[in-house]
């Protein structure tokens, strides 16, 4: 397979990429493959194999994805995803199983679409980022052995103890909407990964993101907003808000962010900004 090359990332799929790997290597001759120690070598790679590839193939999570999409993006290269993150958000969102045969066949019929992306004070996303409760839960999460049951767990304790953040919006016209909330995210797709849909009705290539605001809610709404949440019935009521927008800046009074799952330090001011179909996508 010419013009193709696999990124994986090792530290992926509970660190078992070998049973992937040694599938490819029977049903691809000779395939250009690279195992991933860090972000710097990923871009490195990426940077080296330019010109000769075609479709770069993410083999990992969100976070791996996000990483070889920041590469990608505005360039006529096509990104591919093999899913082995936890929450897969992303591939889930774009159609891409764990079937190697199956990527291989669309790698050969090779048709791609433009999808968009969103910055964060200049940093990508390609899925959903936020700050508030689900940024501590994914700072928490990370010191676990990850899975859902620790997930669960850790959004639990982490939900009693969370004291929320404080969003106030530059614009006039979203100035009605500064306050307190549990969580601020910023949705590009509609899910954050283990079909949790955090914003059943975004789309990816609209030129729009759902800034989706959650106020903190009383213990008896939980089980009604994690039912409606995995079964894309999440909508504006007295603790949702969405905001569908392509723009947007705010102060919020905490720096802790998760952009595609992954724990970053963000600083206000805040400038979101969609970045129209700026990523090809295998399809």
């Amino acid at each position: 397979m010419e013009n193709v090359a696999f990124i994986i990332n090792p530290f992926s799929a509970k660190k078992n990429y070998q049973p992937f790997l040694d599938e490819l290597k029977k049903k691809v001759e000779n395939p250009l493959y690279y195992i991933s120690e860090s972000i710097q070598g990923t871009d490195d790679f990426i940077q080296y194999n330019f010109q000769n590839i075609d479709i770069f193939v993410a083999i990992g999570g969100d976070g791996t994805i996000s990483t070889i999409a920041r590469n990608l993006i505005g360039t006529s290269k096509i990104l591919a995803i093999f899913p082995a993150g936890s929450g897969n958000g992303f591939s889930n969102e774009t159609n891409f199983r764990k079937n190697l045969d199956e990527l291989l066949e669309k790698i050969k019929t090779n048709k791609s679409r433009k999808i968009d992306t969103f910055t964060v004070n200049d940093k990508l996303s390609i899925n959903v980022s936020g700050t508030g409760f689900d940024g501590k839960v994914v700072k928490e999460f990370e010191k676990t052995s990850r899975g859902f049951k620790n997930y669960i767990k850790v959004s639990l304790k982490t939900f009693f103890n969370y004291k929320p953040i404080k969003v106030k919006f530059f614009d006039e016209q979203y100035q009605q909407y500064n306050g307190k909330y549990l969580m601020l995210n910023i949705a590009n797709t509609r899910q954050f990964g283990n079909n949790a849909f955090i914003a059943p009705n975004a789309s990816k290539s609209d030129g729009l993101v759902d800034i989706v605001l959650v106020k903190k809610f009383p213990l008896t709404y939980s089980a009604l907003f994690a039912y409606r949440m995995f079964t894309k019935k999440l909508k504006d009521d007295d603790y949702v808000t969405y905001l569908p927008v392509s723009e947007i800046e705010f102060k919020v009074n905490t720096k802790n962010w998760h952009l595609d799952g992954e724990f970053n330090k963000i600083k206000s001011p805040i400038h979101i900004k969609v970045q129209p179909s700026s990523l090809n996508i295998l399809v």
